[in-house]
């Protein structure tokens, strides 16, 4: 938001320099983003009028101007377009600097000039500098311009933070630097306009919880062809506003003074009655910007009987539009709820002052102000009768504020000082707040125009910002921090995220958001969760997983050189009902070990990526609980896709990336890819001690053919529960397949560790144990020994 210095200084007596006004803007958390200086260095710049204007003899494109300049005739050589007779503009004068500019009198194509015309630019006034900056008819003619213009001022550029919507308004902003140099703030006396007309429309509420009130004034016989002020026009510009007419100069003017915005219909293309309710499906509506709109129940309108003229809140409509003709206009103030209006321009594509003030909360209590001030404005430069305001309202959707408790002993907590009671009740006081005394502090009612105070830290924030920063001493938290408990049984993120790290993987952070053609190479665009209002087309979902923002991660390293890129990645991953999973995903490409010269390059595997897997589940101290399985995915490789399971549930995937994907992502060689939900992953068996066996152990070899489909882990899972506690382990050391086994099966060879804690096992156990595995395998397992 931009606001000018001076008008500022209008409603506060500050005697500082610009500089501590910005430094105190900054204190109290209202961030100063730029300072523009204006007018600086217009001496000798007068407000001159063009008496004649004639032709140049040797140049079709400038005119000879013969100009007032206020006692003295001067004649001056004229480029502008909008150059005439009557007009009144700036006049640089002999000898006058602008900028590096050093005005002269000079010959131009053989005519004398003495001095020069000047455009808005030229000044450094505005950007505009398609013509002569045009002044009002009444501008005195010889006055220095600067005087004329109230310069020198700045236009404070403020980065205002979403909770602060009343500081969109001059009169906000003044309360808050008012209270912060402890000057009073000079009230802005707005009187009731005398009623003249008697034209009145009557207005429905048909939404009263989206619109709880609305407010609305007949101006009849108005001029639209009268100039704007001087004064309102250069704090428009000042603000960042260019002036545009009268009627929407003054809606603007007062949104900027009072933090209202308003709107003006042509009054006699209503019929009435007004109305506001929500769209209906299908519905649609021309817009000032001429585009035609398909609303949907989302959309608030405004109405005139039952007929679509605008879209609250956000732009009025092209049919009842204010044109040249006009003679009277229908002026509508409305407080309109936050929630029925955020994101409703966005969706559009449009960003308008008055949606950004109605998202963020305007004060309940202005559209009968704001009405009483835009219309005296507005008869007083272009006549008029004003109608009685007519008003809509329903109390038990207004906004409430209610009182809030503070205790003394809380600001001490949260501030680490002691602030006199007299300086929390004039800070209050400042802020227009009311202050009532309790037991043990205060009672603290805000006004209406203060949405961001709710709790009691709201208001200890307050006191904070405007007492001051600088008086909080810097000082270490002291007190005991509370350790942390750790659960044995569970596994924490950051050991898993250590983990990958200690494996070599760079941690990665992508974004939530995604494009739905991107999810769709991963074809996982079926059931994603769209937003409704997304920041760009490129955002417009919420992830389903988190492999497509690591894919694109791993293809922006490749395209910049780095042949071997292993990254990882944990965060919330959305399902279409909105729920969220946490998960832990890695990413791999290139060679297995970085470069060395001990031994060859070999690109990473399958099974390379299958360690990384393994080394994170056994971090769970229940490996035995997992097993792999073969598996299908959209975005795997055939063949070259495993899930993992825990107790027979599907915890994640292992995987290579398919071929087509691949291509898609300009990833020519091979990519490997894990996904895992982290929480079966936290889950840890207790570890238990427990003293070495003293006696020794005894291995039994078997040789099994068995069905190709069967995993190795059931294998070991079915020998455990047959053996128990006297198996100590089971080691896989050969695998064959081949044409002396036949289609579909494969030959395993497994060693059988055996060991007993209380005792040496004879023969007799050892073969005991190994039928018990043989027999258990048969039938689970469908295998059979070789011979």
């Amino acid at each position: 938001m931009k606001i000018s210095e001076n008008w500022l200084r209008s409603r506060v007596p500050l005697t500082v320099d610009s500089a501590t006004l910005c430094e105190r803007l900054d204190m109290i958390g209202h961030e100063v983003e730029s300072v523009e200086r204006i007018g600086d260095g217009l001496a000798g710049v007068v407000v001159a009028q063009i008496v004649a204007c004639a032709r140049h003899p040797q140049a079709d494109r400038l005119q000879v101007c013969d100009v007032d300049a206020g006692g003295a005739r001067l004649q001056i050589v004229c480029g502008a377009p909008n150059a005439r007779a009557g007009l009144k503009a700036p006049l640089a004068m002999v000898g006058a600097r602008l900028g590096t500019l050093t005005i002269k009198a000079a010959k131009l194509r053989g005519v004398e000039s003495a001095g020069m015309l000047c455009s808005a630019s030229e000044l450094g006034l505005d950007a505009d500098a398609a013509g002569l900056l045009e002044l009002a008819d009444d501008a005195p003619v010889g006055m220095e311009l600067a005087q004329y213009l109230g310069l020198p001022d700045a236009s404070i550029d403020l980065g205002l933070t979403p909770n602060r919507a009343d500081c969109l308004s001059l009169e906000g902003l003044a309360i808050d630097v008012a209270a912060a140099f402890n000057l009073p703030c000079a009230p802005l006396a707005i009187d009731a306009v005398p009623v003249q007309g008697s034209r009145t429309i009557e207005v429905e509420l048909q939404a009263p919880a989206d619109c709880p009130r609305y407010c609305g004034r007949h101006i009849d016989g108005i001029d639209l062809a009268a100039q704007s002020p001087a004064w309102l026009v250069a704090r428009l510009r000042r603000a960042g506003l260019r002036p545009i007419s009268l009627l929407v100069d003054v809606t603007n003017y007062v949104m900027l003074e009072l933090g209202q915005p308003l709107h003006a219909f042509d009054a006699d293309t209503l019929h009435g009655p007004i109305g506001v309710r929500r769209a209906r499906e299908g519905e649609t509506l021309k817009l000032l910007d001429e585009r035609e709109l398909r609303l949907d129940g989302s959309f608030l309108l405004i109405t005139d009987a039952d007929r679509a003229v605008a879209l609250a809140g956000l732009m009025g409509g092209f049919d009842t539009r204010v044109t040249a003709g006009t003679r009277s206009v229908f002026l509508e103030a409305a407080h309109f709820a936050p929630a029925a209006l955020a994101g409703r321009a966005r969706s559009l594509g449009m960003h308008t002052d008055a949606a950004h003030r109605f998202e963020r909360g305007v004060d309940p209590e202005l559209p009968r102000r704001a009405l009483e001030r835009a219309s005296a404005l507005i008869i007083a430069c272009a006549g008029g009768n004003a109608g009685p305001i007519v008003e809509a309202v329903s109390t038990a959707h207004l906004p409430q504020r209610g009182a809030v408790s503070l205790r003394r002993a809380r600001i001490e907590r949260l501030l680490g000082i002691t602030v006199a009671d007299a300086e929390v009740e004039r800070i209050f006081a400042a802020l227009d707040m009311r202050c009532e005394r309790s037991g043990d502090g205060w009672h603290v009612t805000p006004p209406s125009r203060r949405f961001d105070i709710v709790i009691e830290e709201d208001l200890v924030e307050e006191v904070a910002r405007i007492h001051g920063y600088e008086h909080i001493p810097d000082r270490a938290p002291g007190g005991a921090l509370a350790t942390p408990a750790l659960r044995e049984d569970r596994v924490a993120l950051a050991a898993l995220r250590d983990q990958l790290v200690g494996r070599d993987y760079f941690e990665a952070i992508t974004y939530a958001f995604l494009a739905s053609g991107q999810l769709a190479h991963w074809q996982l665009d079926s059931g994603a969760l769209a937003l409704t209002n997304p920041l760009s087309a490129d955002l417009a979902v919420m992830r389903p997983s988190l492999l497509p923002g690591l894919a694109a991660a791993l293809a922006g390293n490749r395209r910049r050189q780095q042949q071997r890129v292993r990254l990882f990645e944990t965060g919330n991953v959305f399902a279409a009902d909105g729920s969220e999973t946490l998960r832990i995903a890695g990413i791999v490409c290139g060679t297995a070990a970085p470069e060395q010269w001990g031994d060859a390059p070999r690109a990473v595997d399958f099974f390379d990526l299958k360690g990384d897997v393994e080394a994170l589940l056994a971090l769970t101290n229940a490996g035995a609980e997992f097993a792999w399985v073969p598996a299908a995915a959209p975005w795997a490789h055939p063949g070259q896709c495993a899930a993992i399971e825990r107790a027979g549930q599907v915890v994640g995937h292992l995987a290579a990336l398919h071929p087509d994907l691949g291509a898609a992502l300009d990833l020519a060689e091979p990519v490997f890819a894990f996904e895992l939900d982290v929480e079966p992953l936290s889950r840890r068996a207790v570890p238990r001690a427990q003293g070495l066996s003293r006696f020794p152990s005894v291995r039994r070899d078997l040789s099994l053919e068995l069905p190709v489909e069967v995993p190795f882990a059931a294998v070991a899972r079915a020998i455990r529960d047959a053996v128990g506690e006297t198996l100590a382990d089971v080691v896989l050391f050969d695998r064959y397949m081949g044409d002396k086994l036949g289609s579909g099966l494969k030959s395993l060879a497994i060693g059988l560790i055996l060991q007993d804690r209380s005792r040496t096992l004879t023969d007799e156990d050892a073969d005991r144990c190994t039928g018990l595995a043989v027999a258990a395998l048969e039938s689970a397992c469908r295998a059979k020994l070789r011979g």
